[in-house]
């Protein structure tokens, strides 16, 4: 068996009874915080983020190994973007903290009510789902987003992050234990995986009983064998293969800057549009595609926006079904809605698709047929994104249709169970 042999494994043990170990005490300190109060769970929240400001400087320094590392490694620039983090993006972690600590608490909401024929008064009441076990890669920020979501909606939280930002992660796991120690909760309800074996995910995997949840986010490689092995249910958050469609009617301005910005603000999230599409008819197609260029982005096409624009290369059938994570986009020009309606629903992973028009009709037509977690009409498709829903921070977009779907933050983060009240009922 595989042991772990990691500076912060306080023994050697093989993964399985480190997983059974962290779980049950994860478990424990789920208990604690289902007692803990409204207040108590805001405010150890916000001890959090304070202990993450006090840590800067030994986060900032343990994130400049991981992108050292990185550099050395070949991460491509997209993936070195994801795990840097500099003060500003620091600043960013811990203010999502605290407005995660500001949100409404979930558990204990009621759902609906009503009065059975038999006189039992019945509820339906959010509560949390226990332990949930988050595997993602490469974003340190995830270590604090998912341990702030997890916590304020009452559930403790397994973590195992990706090898590139393993010291930044251990950081940040840190001080927010730190912090809630202070505030008087369990550190133990926010615990990190001190090793990298992959025998360790397995372990995770196969905690039925233990782990009530798991949520893979990262690639596809991921979250296929995620699927593929767990015996414990799956929250899944697949590629964002996101298309921006300009229909005939749009505004040329609104489609250059929605294009560009759709692509080029950060290609290396999930939100960014990985394929625009230009409708035949839209007669500043040119415009577009030159200020994609002018900005850096390489553009892979079909033939008729090669004809468009000579700079614009072959795209490969792969092309269209690819994650770039990196200023490189494909292009292909259709006819009419209809082509573009179907060449989303071959190509997209159902995370976020646009369309830019002016017509009230094509928007409509649209945001009805178009069957992903988040459809938009004349916006970037970089608003996918929790923060931006109001919904604090986020553990990542579920691309499925079943418990969850698009931002899951805290009401993701929750089930619920039947509240019975009678007065002496006997059934006959």
């Amino acid at each position: 068996m595989a042991t772990v042999s990691n500076a912060h494994a306080t023994t050697s043990e093989d993964c399985t009874t480190l997983v059974e170990r962290l779980a049950r005490a994860g478990r424990d300190a789920q208990r604690v915080l289902a007692r803990a109060t409204d207040e108590e769970k805001a405010a150890a929240l916000r001890a959090a983020a304070a202990s993450l400001r006090r840590s800067a400087p030994q986060i900032l320094s343990e994130n400049a190994r991981d992108i050292a590392a990185g550099e050395a490694n070949g991460l491509t620039g997209a993936l070195l973007d994801r795990l840097k983090l500099d003060e500003q993006r620091l600043e960013g972690i811990a203010s999502a903290i605290e407005a995660v600590a500001a949100l409404p608490d979930p558990a204990g909401q009621v759902i609906d009510h009503s009065t059975a024929p038999s006189g039992l008064k019945l509820s339906r009441v959010r509560v949390p789902i226990g332990l949930i076990g988050i595997i993602y890669e490469s974003r340190p920020n995830v270590t604090a987003d998912a341990a702030s979501l997890c916590l304020r909606a009452g559930n403790a939280v397994l973590l195992r992050g990706g090898s590139e930002a393993v010291h930044s992660n251990r950081a940040i796991h840190a001080a927010m234990a730190a912090g809630l120690a202070e505030a008087g909760l369990p550190a133990e309800a926010v615990q990190l995986l001190p090793t990298q074996d992959r025998e360790a995910v397995g372990a995770m995997l196969k905690a039925s009983g233990l782990i009530d949840m798991i949520v893979p986010r990262g690639g596809k490689g991921l979250v296929a064998r995620v699927q593929a092995d767990a015996r414990v249910p799956v929250l899944a958050h697949l590629d964002g293969i996101c298309h921006t469609y300009i229909h005939a009617s749009a505004d040329p301005d609104m489609a250059q800057k929605l294009a560009l910005n759709s692509k080029m603000r950060r290609t290396g999230i999930c939100g960014a549009t990985e394929t625009l599409l230009l409708d035949a008819a839209f007669p500043a197609a040119h415009g577009v595609l030159d200020s994609l260029i002018d900005a850096g982005c390489e553009l892979r096409g079909d033939a008729r926006a090669q004809a468009i624009d000579p700079r614009v290369k072959p795209a490969s059938a792969n092309d269209w079904d690819t994650e770039y994570l990196d200023a490189v986009l494909s292009v292909a020009v259709v006819d009419g809605l209809d082509a573009a309606l179907t060449h989303i629903d071959r190509h997209s992973s159902h995370h976020t698709d646009a369309i830019v028009t002016a017509e009230d009709a094509a928007a409509e037509r649209f945001l009805n047929e178009v069957d992903s977690a988040i459809v938009m009409v004349n916006a970037s498709t970089q608003f996918a994104d929790g923060g931006e829903f109001g919904l604090g921070a986020e553990i990542g977009i579920a691309t499925g249709r079943l418990h969850a779907r698009g931002p899951v933050a805290l009401e993701g983060l929750t089930t619920y169970k039947w509240q019975v009240r009678g007065e002496g009922q006997a059934r006959a």
